[in-house]
């Protein structure tokens, strides 16, 4: 019995040595050897609630899901062209589908008070509440102008919603949040996927009907959102930076501690806190946007988080054929409703798979490489695409027909490998707390404004130049591959406050990538003063 209480008795001795070490080791040092020292416990009751809580949220995403999918078939059904006096092709089409991201980027100006003054969850309830608005103004719509104006109250909704991944990313568990966050625009496909069996159940309809159905079922996911996010908490880091310490440390306590208030979790983060969050900083100033260009880090969070997903992502050819599939089919001769309605069901389907199966993998594979990688293979697809519908304008051989629907699956599931579980993560990983939520507010302006060039242009594109326009595609997505490669910043295994150091680095790409050696030495150092004791 003496030995035993003995052997306990060491063991406990060498893990207070090892929680003291702790205290000295920032960032991701801390956070990997905390792992090793507390394993999460990922099936919990309290992770369980965590996961509920997130994948609720994500039905933020799955709703920017529905409406593209919805656009994007909806300009094919003949009752809604007689309505409207609309088509697959031609500038109506591009305002139809454009007004969208005008009210996006009119919504600029309130993204950045609505979630850093009166907290993410209010601002998450407001474009709610614009999105169901909206939703009713377009099933009422009697002409044109009306229908518009409901796109743009859902686009202005969808503006100011984007707080929704920066309230995942801040409530997430540290030890999860790669793959929480990564997860959220993966459920873009849910709202896709729900809106293409809509689309395909009302096809059989010759009446308005066929189109308004569709439309009035987009209230039902922001409905669910906004009744349930009343009873959310709020995201710590918003707390504790609004003088509610103790609200904040019950709730990291609650989800990320599991109801140990003495969990290595909850210390690291209350410290980190403590270090890193400003408590009078621009947040709590609306107007105030000088955090976004106060210094050289502060320009470079900017710009990367700006152009490196929420921008660029409208540019790789994948956001035509969401909003546009009818037109690109077109350019292969598929014509037939029918066809394009169970294509879109496919490419929703398998997009989807590989949107999850990325979020699964960021982790391990690195922000940079599935970036790189993505566009490298976007560009031999395009490439593929362009050849296919080429041949085919001139022979009309339907091989080629058939193979460039393969290569328009292979663009929608390599753009969902890498740009959807990233395209939200990404931008809130590179900014810190002080300008989240404005350079959230300027990522979307980003973001609206490239989608307005290429939902506006896209379908004139393809009505003047046909398959030609592929060649675009090819050019953008080389480009952005050579800017990913020389300025891209990994983000991956660090905390959310350890890209502070990064940043201010004369080089953040490289310092980035210094990270192996030092957690290593960290865990070493551990197991060496574990022997000792």
């Amino acid at each position: 019995m003496e030995k035993d209480a003995h052997s306990v008795g060491q063991v406990e001795d060498a893990h207070a040595v090892q929680v003291e070490l702790l205290h000295s080791l920032r960032g991701v040092a801390a956070m990997e050897v905390a792992q090793r020292l507390e394993p999460v416990n990922t099936r919990s009751p309290r992770m369980l609630q965590l996961y509920g809580i997130c994948g609720i949220m994500f039905l933020a995403a799955s709703m920017l899901g529905y409406d593209a999918s919805l656009m994007g078939t909806l300009l094919d059904f003949p009752s809604f062209q007689s309505r409207f006096d609309a088509s697959i092709l031609g500038a109506k089409a591009g305002l139809l589908s454009a007004m969208f991201s005008i009210g996006s980027v009119c919504a600029l100006p309130f993204i950045a008070p609505l979630g850093d003054t009166w907290g993410r969850r209010v601002g998450i309830c407001v474009a709610c509440v614009l999105i169901i608005l909206g939703t009713i103004v377009q099933a009422t719509a009697e002409a044109l102008p009306q229908y518009l104006a409901g796109r743009f109250f859902l686009g202005f909704g969808s503006g100011v919603g984007s707080v929704a991944p920066a309230y995942i990313v801040e409530i997430a568990h540290p030890a999860l949040r790669g793959v929480l966050g990564g997860l959220y625009n993966c459920f873009y496909y849910v709202g896709s996927f729900l809106a293409a069996i809509v689309l395909r159940g009302c096809v059989r309809y010759s009446s308005s009907t066929s189109w308004l159905v569709p439309t009035c079922f987009q209230a039902a996911l922001p409905t669910i959102l906004l009744v349930c996010c009343l009873f959310f908490p709020e995201s710590p880091r918003w707390l504790f930076t609004h003088g509610h310490t103790e609200k904040c440390r019950e709730v990291i306590t609650k989800y990320h501690g599991n109801d140990n208030s003495d969990s290595i979790y909850v210390r690291l983060q209350m410290r980190e806190f403590e270090e890193e969050l400003e408590l009078k900083g621009a947040d709590k100033r609306w107007w105030d946007y000088r955090a976004l260009f106060k210094s050289r880090s502060a320009l470079y969070r900017v710009l990367i988080c700006a152009t490196a997903t929420p921008m660029f992502a409208q540019w790789t050819g994948q956001a035509s054929v969401s909003y546009f599939l009818p037109a690109v089919l077109g350019t292969s001769g598929i014509k037939s409703i029918t066809s394009v309605l169970n294509i879109n069901i496919g490419i929703t389907v398998a997009s989807g798979v590989a949107a999850i199966a990325g979020g699964s993998l960021m982790d391990r594979l690195g922000r940079r490489k599935l970036l790189i990688g993505c566009c490298a293979s976007l560009v031999l697809a395009w490439v593929g695409m362009l050849v296919c519908t080429w041949k085919y304008e001139g022979s009309k051989d339907l091989a080629s027909a058939h193979a460039s629907v393969f290569f328009i699956f292979l663009v929608a599931v390599i753009f969902s490998f890498a740009y959807t579980p990233l395209q939200q993560l990404y931008t809130v990983e590179c900014l810190d707390y002080e300008q989240r939520a404005k350079g959230i507010a300027f990522a979307t302006m980003m973001m609206s404004a490239a989608s307005l060039v290429n939902l506006f242009a896209t379908p004139i594109a393809l009505e003047q130049i046909g398959w030609r326009t592929y060649g675009i595609w090819i050019a953008t997505c080389s480009l952005q591959c050579i800017f990913y490669y020389f300025f891209m910043v990994e983000t991956r295994g660090r905390t959310l406050e350890e890209m502070n150091f990064i940043f201010e680095q004369k080089n953040p790409r490289v310092a980035s990538r210094i990270r192996k050696e030092s957690v290593e030495e960290a865990v070493n150092m551990t197991k060496v003063e574990s022997k000792t004791a």
